[in-house]
C-alpha cells in the first residue's frame, strides 16, 4: 500500500465530541485521562497522563477539580492542551487559554477548535484539496488557533510518516 495513502487513511474518520457531547457526569482523574487519550490516539504522539493533568491544574491552565472530578469545561480545555502542547510552550498555552476565556465561552471556543481541527487535519493529510471556511468571524484569536492547529496537523503527519518509514525498515 502506498505510504501517503496509508497515512491519510489513518485520520479519515477522525472526529472529536462537540461540547454538548462531552460527558454530562463529571469524571475522576483516571477517567478523564482515558476519555481524552482514547479520542486523540489517532494523532499519534498526543498523549495525556494523570500527572500531566495535575501539573496543568498546579500551573493554573485549568481550574481545580471539584471533589476530584472534572467537568465539561475542564475536559474541553484539556482536549485543547493535549493537542497544542506538542507545538507550544506551557506559558504560551496558559496565555492562549486566558485569551480564550476573555474572548469566548469554553463551549464556543471548544466547538470552534474541534471544527477547525476536523477541517485542517484531512487537508494536511491529503484527504481534501482545500480548507473549508470555519466560523463567520475572523478574529486574532481564531487566526492563532488556526495556526496552532495547522502546526499540530503537520507535526502529526510528519510523525506518522516517519513512524511508518521506521516500521518498514
Amino acid at each position: 500500500m502506498n505510504r501517503e495513502f496509508k497515512i491519510s487513511q489513518s485520520v479519515q474518520n477522525f472526529k472529536l465530541p462537540r461540547y454538548d457531547d462531552l460527558p454530562e457526569v463529571e469524571l475522576y482523574l483516571d477517567q478523564t485521562t482515558a476519555y481524552i487519550s482514547e479520542r486523540l490516539e489517532i494523532l499519534g504522539d498526543v498523549k495525556l497522563t494523570s500527572s500531566m493533568i495535575s501539573n496543568y491544574v498546579k500551573h493554573k491552565l485549568i481550574r481545580r477539580p471539584v471533589k476530584k472530578r472534572y467537568a465539561a469545561d475542564q475536559i474541553a480545555e484539556l482536549f485543547f492542551i493535549a493537542v497544542a502542547k506538542n507545538v507550544m510552550q506551557l506559558s504560551d498555552l496558559k496565555a492562549a487559554i486566558e485569551l480564550q476565556r476573555q474572548t469566548y465561552s469554553t463551549k464556543v471556543a471548544y466547538d470552534y477548535f474541534v471544527a477547525e481541527l476536523e477541517n485542517v487535519l484531512p487537508y494536511v493529510f491529503g484527504l481534501k484539496s482545500e480548507l473549508d471556511e470555519v466560523g463567520n468571524e475572523h478574529t486574532e484569536y481564531q487566526r492563532m488557533l488556526h495556526n496552532i492547529i495547522m502546526a499540530v496537523s503537520y507535526k502529526a503527519y510528519i510523525d506518522k510518516y516517519y513512524a511508518d518509514l521506521r516500521q518498514e525498515n
